[in-house]
């Protein structure tokens, strides 16, 4: 039977004494190497005509992601707009995913530019029953000291206890995620691994080289054959619009098929859509909602809405993948 995430922490955590007093500090870990795999979509965070979070398209939306192949979401990343809505608000979001997560692997961001902040809102996904955790670093402060990067997460350590993995997205952070900071929290057992938004092919495969033990998830689908090729999971925006081909390349890389083929289609569909805009966030949660058959959800400022050119494109586009399936 396949060893599940929260049984993996307790082992880890019994066996973390004989570990370090055996292994000169070196602690065992196993947070479920069988399932680092899978395929998670960095979800959109839907909200109605009055820019008010729209908890009934969440769970469509879930449902929806599920449907099509998703092994689980990421709550509140940056394609979920995480930055945008209050404390509040994010609980709501998480509790709404969190009340029904229809099987799936739910990890939410609790993120903030602060740590009560931050500490909140990740006791709150734990209390909630996430699965994991992904936290960005505290942003603002251009490049801080390691060492203050090592306090911060540290705290966070000691107070949570379900996985947790750092978010390496220095281009809008401006926070990198450095390999001195990971082995330092590499004492921890419930240290899950990262996600790399960078989309820099050396520096994931240093990542992936330096710290096999942990799911070095790629945040980019540049990087997705790599990840997959040295056994690490993956969570991709485009998750939202190209969800059936994300899944189809996972499905082939368990199976032991041609991946790589299901990637190239993964990366023609995003091709012919591309003219739309889809990166960004209107577009995308239009195409979402195209895609879905329901009605159209919307992005707060700064953050703009999809033009009617771009719904042009992007309707066309749709009806081009379709005759590419």
């Amino acid at each position: 039977m396949e060893t599940s995430r929260r049984e993996a922490l307790a082992l880890a955590g019994a066996a973390a004494g004989i570990a370090m007093a055996g292994a000169g500090g070196a602690r065992a870990r196993d947070l479920g190497s069988a399932k680092k795999t899978l395929f998670w979509t960095a979800a959109v965070t839907p909200c109605d005509k009055n820019l008010k979070f729209d908890p009934g398209a969440m769970r469509d939306i879930v449902a929806y992601l599920k449907h099509q192949g998703t092994d689980g979401i990421v709550v509140l990343g940056t394609t979920g707009e995480f930055p945008s809505f209050s404390t509040a608000e994010r609980k709501l979001i998480a509790e709404t995913v969190l009340a029904d997560k229809m099987g799936l692997n739910i990890i939410v961001n609790p993120g903030t530019s602060n740590f009560p902040e931050t500490l909140e809102l990740a006791r709150h996904a734990q209390d909630h029953g996430a699965d994991g955790l992904l936290v960005i670093p505290p942003f603002y402060y251009d490049n801080p000291p390691t060492e203050g990067l090592i306090r911060y997460y540290s705290m966070l350590f000691e107070q949570v206890s379900i996985p947790i993995n750092l978010y390496h997205i220095p281009g809008t952070s401006q926070v990198p995620i450095s390999h001195e900071l990971l082995r330092a929290m590499m004492k921890y057992p419930n240290l899950a691994g990262i996600k790399d938004s960078t989309g820099d092919p050396k520096g994931y495969a240093a990542f992936v080289a330096d710290f096999p033990e942990l799911n070095m998830r790629s945040g980019t689908g540049n990087n997705l054959a790599y990840a997959l090729e040295h056994g690490m999971g993956a969570i991709l925006a485009e998750g939202n619009v190209f969800t059936a081909q994300c899944a189809d390349v996972f499905k082939a890389y368990r199976a032991g098929g041609d991946y790589h083929a299901a990637a190239q289609k993964l990366h023609d569909a995003i091709q012919v859509v591309r003219a739309g805009g889809i990166w960004g966030y209107g577009p995308m949660k239009y195409a979402l909602a195209q895609q879905m058959g329901g009605p159209q959800t919307y992005q707060r400022p700064p953050n703009v809405d999809v033009t009617d050119a771009q719904k042009l494109a992007i309707r066309s586009a749709l009806g081009q993948i379709k005759g590419m399936a």
